[in-house]
């Protein structure tokens, strides 16, 4: 009988002592290490004439099994040819054997094959396959190294015809070997299921291949692989051992996912047997939560692989949905995550038919909503990411459609809560899933609340014209009504309406709800949708719209907040949920949208980008009309920040040419009103917007200077007050050209400076609006002028007269210091305020224009140099070095420098220190203002001169440092109780003027400067916060010992002053090495001092403790708090300092210090707030502490809880102690007081022996139910130990002693047992019976 042979665990095995066993080995294998290559080759070419010439299944012979066995075993080190010479015959050969295992059935049918045959043909079959997936595996295992060293080595010479193409093998070897894996195997083996033990090699070796990532790329190897465990798992179901192998697979191999889930679904697909999927997911469902929560990356895999059984085999994963869900509850987020996309999958593919019962479509709908139902809980899953996976689905519902009206706002709802989030990655999510439910609405691409609240109310009308004659009919039928309209779970049934919404394109909105909004507008009527249920359904579906239309506008609070977010995807993703709001017309996104443009200051690239993408989509068009107009609006509606970030907006378009010159010429058709219906304020907004055009393009203002003049000066301005002061801006940004301006002078310039004096000295324009035509005008011609101190003067005189010589009299700036302040009453209020103004800003402009005559003088003398220099040695580069040659060395350029310096000094201080004999018209006002502004009885009466004056002294304070230190006082004065905000908001601006200017005259004036930081108006805390911010950020001011004020601003009442307090400290916090490490000790003693609320105090010191995040600067805090314990004897103290402890991040060395240092702060643990504070910093530091750390915080945590009892309890004893002390003391005073009034009466009875009856008749008696002092009270008298401090007090009080006036019965009253000898001494009575009250 013929040895029957049996797969081994190894190749080499088959050389092992065969025992008693009747199995097929390798008896006597050949040794080639003694063979030269031409003898191998020869060796190899007879074994394949063998297996060619004689029958397929002479290899189970013993001498061609050795031969191929000895082959196989040194196939590594074979020629390629020898490789190709033995592969292709043992593949041949398997390829002819397996149809003649069909024709071997038949023959056993007709002829009757002995049983010798078959097991021939079996073992024949298994070596086989034994030798070519053995050779597979060798060859895989040496692909990377002797194969590349063989390829590389015979790359120069010519290959031959039979050359080494392994990956073509392979495929090939592979491909026979699943052909005979699906062949009917059941005549070989005699049983439905082959043997195990062939089986399992086979299920090993295919799985060994799936670990190798480049075999897996190869398609066709692949495919061939995916068909083997098919056949293995599914058509002879070796599952058990297979479902090990591949979860071992998922788990350690993440790119083997997609491919294990191609092969299951294949397996399905050609066998019509989910056995192996459901096994797969059944072993899943049975895994304990917790060691997914170990293996990190094998939760990730597996969660991978469920959402691509999900996608793949929808249907199968449905029906054993159930084995996972209980994971929900498990403590891997990634596989929570995961079963979140698997409900996703589900929802979108395993529900969509429609065939089938009535009973069965019910469970699939309530199985639907189930799993809806889930998605809405996960939501709000204490895992981040999970979170954000949930929206993420919920988003691929919406683009599937497969979010029905009924639920549609429960989700935006949930959507809308999550932009609050605290995870970027949640808010990110939420972002999209609005985005997406926008895009995809059913309701329609208009979504204006007040067009579906019309619609909505017609409707309305007609339901209800409809419902009383559908009531009879229900009545008649005994129907309910609304059956028809609503299925299982609450959704409105769009399979009966006719008009519901399929998809995005045939929305009802789109067919019905245009109709309706005409309806609306036109009060046309309603187009008739049917019957009754229709209708309902319609106005189901409007208020369904209706109510996500308000939860949409109700987000843009929201979403104005997430644009100021620091994450850049909270900006990018809400300026693109904003662009679509905006799209569908949705209430308030329009205005949110323009909260975008201080965005483009951001150093941010992605965000600018987002913000200059935007601007490009919304407002510039195919139509450059229409892009005009839409730029005009945003220059007339903007406030002045909003205008800063257009100007760089739009001249960045212009630069890189999305604004063309067919838009600029429809701006200028705006400006010159050559279209129709153009206001005087589009006009100015066109004017504007060519101006910020202009800062890219010099030649944009310079061809219509004519057209500038003639409009911006003209009856216009008069209609629109800022278009003067437009043009006159236009006018400067024309001046930055040299050539422009010189253009401008000889055309232009004498009228244009008669223009601007008769607008500075006229009264054209409205009082308001002329100060900034006004400061404009004077910032022209300081710009403009060769000579601006020439027409400066003339504008002063004029003013001085308009204001103080009322007669028309000769000139009065010889004699302006002597008009008192009394004089002032006589002067029209208006005309005083503008002149101030023309003083102080004439001023302001004479010291700039100071300073750049200084520069430009500085900078032709650097020319001139560059150019001597050149000329002696030749061509220099022009960047030579200062000071270079015989001038350096003489010192005569730093002597040219102080001179120009000195210059420019006395001109400074003459602009207001000028004396009056030297006729300097400023100066000279100089006096008068002082007066005028500490008159604060008259200025109080107007509060826009006062207004006027104030900014008029501060300009002057900034010039002159003497006239600054005279008045410093003062503006501090007014700074503080000026009644009107708006000065001493000035007041406050003004102080950090000075502060840069003039900073050794503020500094002994620090405390004031942040004084204002508690000022009740909101306008001058802000500006208080901003100022200092400023100054300390920019190293002009250092952080004193008042930071503490600005500190406390963190928590203000204000939200926005609250952000400006956040951010200063933020900032502050990137400074060196963080400067609040230094100043949070001092913060925290002051704060404390302040007695702040506690929530504002915690809230304040969250704050600052977060934003330091080095550990040894958290590591000296913690030594510091703890010695500041001793410091402190107040019990709030102690509590503020350790929750301050407690918001530390405790590294191991932090926890350690916190224990040595024990001693510091033992004495304080008897509290109770205190001990709950270091409890939580042991529980913090277990989380993620060593296990020796662990053991020390358990010894210190024990050790703490003994001092807190112990403590606790002297505490008390002692707190009883005082209170005892204090009853002794009360009742001391008592006994005093008794004897006291003791020997009163005994006096009163010896000096008075007799006792006027009138006297007596007058007192009162005593009453006779005065209550005698009760057993419990002398027992509580006793027991003193547990009488509080407030019931002394008390008790005190209530013992005061009391004497009769009569002289009858003289009494003193006592509560308590041990006074009973008081009562004793105290018994002057005459008649009476001597009873004790």
């Amino acid at each position: 009988m013929a040895r029957h042979f049996v797969f081994p665990h190894r190749l080499q095995s088959l050389e092992d002592d065969p025992g008693d066993d009747n199995r097929l080995l390798a008896s006597n294998p050949v040794d080639f290490s003694s063979f030269r290559p031409s003898q191998l080759e020869e060796f190899v070419k007879e074994v394949s004439f063998d297996l060619s010439d004689q029958e397929i299944f002479c290899v189970e012979e013993q001498d061609a099994f050795d031969r191929v066995y000895s082959l196989v075993r040194c196939f590594s080190s074979l020629t390629p040819s020898c490789k190709y010479n033995i592969v292709e015959s043992l593949r041949s050969n398997f390829s002819v054997l397996l149809p003649n295992i069909d024709l071997l059935g038949r023959q056993e049918e007709e002829d009757g094959v002995v049983l010798d045959r078959v097991i021939s043909y079996r073992n024949a079959f298994k070596v086989y396959t034994f030798f070519l997936l053995s050779i597979v595996d060798i060859e895989e295992s040496n692909v990377g190294s002797n194969t590349a060293s063989k390829v590389t080595g015979t790359a120069r010479k010519k290959p031959p015809q039979n050359s080494w193409n392994w990956e073509s093998q392979r495929a090939r070897i592979l491909n026979l070997i699943a052909n005979s894996l699906e062949m009917n195997l059941s005549l070989l083996f005699g049983a439905p299921v082959p043997d195990e033990n062939y089986l399992s090699f086979i299920a090993k070796s295919t799985f060994c291949m799936f670990e190798n990532a480049a075999l897996l790329k190869d398609m066709e190897a692949k495919d061939a692989l995916c068909r083997m465990v098919g056949a293995v798992t599914t058509k002879y179901h070796f599952i058990e051992h297979s479902c090990a192998s591949i979860m071992h697979l998922l788990h350690k191999y993440d790119f083997t996912v997609s491919h294990m889930a191609e092969a299951v679904e294949k397996a399905e697909a050609k066998y019509a047997d989910g056995s192996l999927g459901s096994s797969l997911i059944r072993e899943i469902g049975r895994t304990n939560s917790k060691d997914y929560a170990k293996d990190t990356v094998g939760a990730e895999n597996i969660g991978r692989f469920l959402v691509e059984l999900a996608d793949r085999m929808p249907k199968l994963t449905s029906t054993n949905i159930g084995l996972i869900v209980p994971h929900f509850g498990g403590e891997s987020y990634k596989i929570r995550s995961a079963l979140v996309g698997v409900l996703g999958k589900l929802i979108v593919k395993a529900f969509k038919d429609v065939e089938g019962e009535v009973s069965s479509m019910s469970v699939r709908l309530r199985t639907k909503q189930a799993m809806l139902e889930i998605l809405l809980e996960r939501c709000r899953d204490v895992s981040a990411y999970t979170r954000s996976r949930v929206l993420q689905v919920w988003a691929e519902l919406c683009e599937e459609h497969s979010i029905s009206i009924g639920l549609w706002n429960e989700v935006a709802a949930v959507a809308a809560g999550r932009l609050e989030d605290k995870s970027s990655i949640v808010r990110k999510s939420a972002l999209h899933l609005l985005t997406m439910m926008l895009q995809h609405n059913p309701f329609g691409p208009h979504l204006r609340e007040a067009s579906f609240e019309a619609t909505l109310m017609q409707y309305k009308k007609k339901l209800s014209e409809l419902e009383p004659e559908s009531n009879k009919q229900s009545d008649q039928h005994g129907l309910a009504l609304g059956d028809d309209t609503c299925n299982g779970d609450g959704e409105i049934d769009e399979v009966e309406l006719d008009v519901a919404p399929k998809d995005p394109g045939d929305s009802l909105p789109d067919s019905c709800f245009s109709q309706a909004e005409d309806v609306a507008d036109k009060d046309s009527c309603l187009p008739d949708f049917g019957s009754l249920e229709q209708t309902r359904a319609l106005v189901a579906s409007l208020e369904a719209g209706l109510r996500f239309s308000k939860c949409v506008s109700a987000m843009m609070p929201t979403l104005a907040q997430l644009m100021a977010s620091s994450s850049a995807s909270d900006v990018e993703n809400t300026i693109l949920l904003l662009m679509r709001c905006r799209q569908f017309q949705i209430d308030g996104s329009d205005a949110c949208l323009r909260k975008m443009f201080p965005l483009v200051f951001s150093k941010d690239k992605s965000i600018y980008e987002a913000v200059e993408n935007a601007f490009i989509t919304i407002y510039t068009t195919k139509n450059p009309v229409e892009s005009a107009k839409n730029l005009v609006a945003l220059a007339v509606d903007s406030t002045i920040g909003d205008l800063a970030a257009l100007e760089l907006i739009i001249a960045a378009l212009v630069t890189k040419g999305h604004i063309i010159a067919s838009m600029i010429s429809a701006l200028w058709d705006f400006f010159c009103f050559n279209v129709n219906g153009v206001t005087a304020e589009q006009s100015r907004g066109a004017l504007s917007v060519l101006c910020m055009a202009a800062k890219s393009s010099h030649g944009i203002l310079g061809s219509h200077v004519q057209d500038i003049i003639d409009i911006g000066f003209g009856r216009w301005a008069k209609v629109d007050s800022l278009l003067a002061r437009t043009a006159c801006t236009a006018i400067q940004r024309l001046c930055e050209s040299e050539e422009d301006k010189k253009k401008l002078l000889s055309s232009n310039g004498t009228r244009l400076f008669g223009i601007l004096a008769s607008l500075i000295s006229g009264f054209s324009l409205p009082e308001k609006m002329w100060y900034a035509a006004a400061d404009k005008a004077i910032d022209v011609i300081y710009t403009l002028h060769p000579m601006p101190e020439t027409v400066a003067a003339d504008l002063i005189r004029t003013a001085v007269k308009s204001v103080f010589d009322n007669n028309g009299g000769g000139e009065q700036d010889e004699g302006t210091e002597t008009y008192g302040v009394d004089h002032v009453m006589e002067i029209q209020v208006a005309k005083l305020s503008k002149f101030l103004f023309i003083v102080s800003h004439v001023a302001m402009r004479q010291l700039v224009y100071i300073e750049s005559c200084v520069r430009k003088i500085r900078k032709q003398r650097a020319k001139r140099e560059r150019e001597a220099a050149q000329q002696e040695n030749g061509a220099v580069p022009a960047e030579t070095p200062r000071e270079h040659g015989i001038n350096a060395e003489l010192g005569l350029a730093a002597s040219e420098d102080a001179l120009l310096d000195s210059l420019a000094e006395k001109a400074e201080n003459e602009i207001v220190s000028g004396s009056f004999t030297s006729k300097n018209l400023i100066g000279a006002c100089a006096p008068f203002l002082s007066k005028l502004c500490r008159n604060f009885v008259f200025l109080q009466k107007y509060s826009d001169l006062q207004t006027s004056a104030m900014l008029a002294l501060c300009r002057f304070m900034i010039i002159d440092s003497n006239f600054c230190d005279a008045n410093l006082q003062l503006l501090f004065t007014v700074a503080e109780n000026a009644p009107s905000d708006v000065v001493r908001s000035n007041c406050v601006i003004a102080l950090g003027d000075l502060a840069v200017r003039f900073p050794n005259l503020l500094e002994p004036w620090t405390e004031h400067m942040y004084a204002r930081l508690k000022d009740p108006s909101l306008s001058v805390r802000k500006h208080a916060v901003l100022v200092l911010s400023h100054l300390i950020l920019n190293d002009m001011m250092k952080v004193k010992g008042y930071i503490n004020e600005m500190a406390a601003r963190i928590d203000d009442e204000d939200e926005r002053i609250a952000s400006l307090g956040k951010l200063f400290f933020n900032e502050l916090s990137k400074k060196g090495s963080n400067p609040i490490y230094n100043l949070l000790p001092d913060i925290l003693s002051k704060l404390s001092s302040q007695r702040l609320k506690r929530e504002s105090f915690c809230n304040i010191m969250q704050f600052l403790i977060g934003s330091i995040k080095k550990d040894k600067q958290m590591e000296a805090l913690v030594e510091k708090l703890c010695h500041r314990f001793g410091g402190v004897t107040d019990v709030e103290q102690w509590e503020h300092i350790s929750y301050c402890l407690s918001q530390l991040s405790f590294t191991e060395k932090g926890h350690k210090k916190l224990i040595e240092l024990l001693k510091t702060y033992e004495h304080i643990l008897w509290d109770d707030s205190v001990m709950d504070h270091f409890k939580s910093i042991i529980n913090k530091g277990r989380k993620f502490a060593k296990p020796e750390l662990r053991v020390c915080l358990d010894e210190f945590e024990e050790k703490i809880n003994k001092i807190h009892l112990q403590k606790k309890e002297q505490e008390v004893t002692a707190k009883n102690a005082r209170a005892h002390q204090a009853n002794v003391a009360g009742y001391d005073n008592i006994t005093a007081n008794g004897h006291h009034e003791a020997e009163k009466v005994d006096r009163a009875r010896r000096d008075d022996k007799v006792i006027d009856p009138s006297v007596k008749e007058e007192m009162p008696a005593l009453p006779h139910d005065c209550p005698e002092p009760s057993n419990e009270q002398e027992e509580s008298s006793i027991a003193f130990s547990e009488v509080t401090e407030s019931e002394v007090g008390d008790m005190v009080a209530d013992q005061s002693p009391t004497v009769s006036s009569g002289g009858e019965a003289s009494t003193f009253c006592s509560r308590r047992a041990n006074c009973k000898e008081l009562h004793e001494q105290e018994e002057i009575s005459e008649g009476s019976k001597g009873e004790e009250e």
